[in-house]
């Protein structure tokens, strides 16, 4: 019975993606131009990408789900950390936990029947499913959010080594931030950006240091928390900046030494329980398993020899 309920879902899904494409790629572009002639909005909503398309559905959907102020403001800190600053972030993020919940309750009903015979176990396994299918996109995005923060911390050290000569060179902060955001783009685009809306939000009447606060909330990494600590204060008490700069420079080469460091001697440790499990049992085959077999072959027939 569930190897046919699973074949005709399988059907059914390849049967609409079918039809999609072939909307999308037979029909759809021959009604574009009618509608561009109309309004902006169905012009745009005619060359629209599937990903857009997509996401507005996501939207939708996550547009009638009723938040607390709370929730909303710590989910928006996630999404920013994680590199998502649009208004519609949030409905887009809510929509998919929606739907991804609705999804896996249709494959916890389907598999269900094949797992156990309990109803209570039944029920049990239904809820797991929706759960997991709305709680795994929040736990996708903590790691993007990790993940991101790790590169704007490897990208930190040659924004800061440029930082510094520029200062050095005679630029002010808000010019070495600026130059600085365009020379790593290539290299480092996320630390790049984020340089960029500190240039930006100066340029738009921001105070420097609210603007240099703001970055570190944004990406909410530590080793820039630092870095916006000491341009903070050296803008406050008027102290030279590039030796700042240099000070932390050094600061952060001595640290990532000894991180490296650390991590090489955890390196030993680690590998006990990879070579006790793997490679010291495909070891012992290797060396005694010829012994062994030969004790077979001899002793076993020797034994049984002498109970004759």
């Amino acid at each position: 019975m569930l190897p046919t309920i699973l074949a005709g879902f399988l059907f059914v899904l390849l049967l609409s993606i079918i039809t999609g494409y072939g909307y999308r790629a037979y029909v759809r572009p021959s009604r574009i131009y009618d509608r561009v002639g109309g309004d902006d909005e169905s012009a745009r909503e005619a060359v629209a990408s599937p990903r857009e398309r997509v996401a507005r559905i996501f939207e939708q959907v996550g547009d009638r789900i009723p938040l607390s102020p709370s929730e909303q403001t710590m989910t928006r800190r996630d999404l920013t950390m994680a590199g998502y600053r649009t208004d519609e972030a949030i409905a887009i993020f809510y929509g998919i936990k929606v739907l991804g919940s609705i999804l896996m309750l249709l494959v916890g009903l389907l598999v269900r029947n094949s797992l156990t015979e309990a109803t209570m176990l039944r029920i049990v396994i239904v809820i797991g499913f929706t759960g997991l299918g709305y709680y795994v996109p929040t736990l996708g995005l903590e790691k993007l959010v990790k993940e991101r923060q790790i590169k704007l911390k490897i990208s930190l050290p040659d924004a800061l080594d440029m930082l510094v000569v520029a200062v050095e060179a005679g630029l002010g902060l808000d010019q070495a931030l600026q130059y600085v955001s365009r020379e790593i783009q290539t290299g480092h685009p996320e630390l790049a950006d984020e340089l960029g809306l500190v240039g930006l939000e100066m340029r738009a009447g921001k105070r420097r240091s609210e603007s240099l606060r703001n970055l570190a909330v944004r990406t909410g990494e530590g080793e820039l928390r630092k870095l916006v600590a000491i341009l903070t204060q050296s803008d406050r008490f008027g102290t030279s900046m590039g030796e700042s700069l240099r000070t932390h420079s050094d600061y952060m080469r001595l640290r990532r030494k000894q991180e490296a460091e650390e991590k090489a001697a955890k390196i030993g440790v680690k590998l006990v329980f990879p070579i006790f499990i793997f490679i010291l049992p495909s070891m012992m085959l290797v060396a005694a398993g010829p012994a062994i077999l030969r004790i077979f072959q001899d002793l076993f027939p020797m034994m049984q020899n002498f109970g004759k």
